[in-house]
């Protein structure tokens, strides 16, 4: 059976809040990373880390140098920040990666706030 973009954002957000809750925040993004990284993958997801994403313009390709942290089952983006405030450019980016990936849905996670629900940003490109 395959799972569904709001299974996986399910996942992923329970798997956030334990790191959270575990090492709390100020460590650096790739800390955060690497401990979501494992879950998610002994979650039985398929995950795909640093995953470059090309640009394509009529007919140019070009390999940008875009990454996405994850692409969880050719599904789900999620972009993880360890910063202090989120930003309408970090939206403006997920946004470009959901249109660069024709996924729908992406979490913009910040890992340095003191709660981890207030660090998850759900974004929708057209509807799921």
């Amino acid at each position: 059976m395959e799972i569904t973009e709001n299974e996986i954002a399910r996942i992923v957000f329970e798997s956030g809040l334990q790191i959270h809750k575990v090492l709390g925040p100020g460590l650096l993004e790739s800390a955060y990373e690497e401990c979501l990284y494992f879950d998610l993958v002994n979650a039985g997801l398929k995950v795909k880390k640093q995953k470059s994403l090309p640009l394509i313009y009529k007919e140019i390709k070009l390999d940008a140098g875009y990454r996405v942290d994850f692409l969880i089952e050719n599904k789900v983006i999620v972009e993880i920040k360890s910063i202090e405030t989120l930003h309408p450019i970090h939206t403006a980016q997920v946004l470009t990666y959901l249109k660069l990936s024709e996924c729908k849905l992406a979490l913009l996670i910040n890992f340095n706030v003191s709660l981890f629900k207030e660090g998850v940003k759900r974004i929708i490109l057209g509807s799921l």
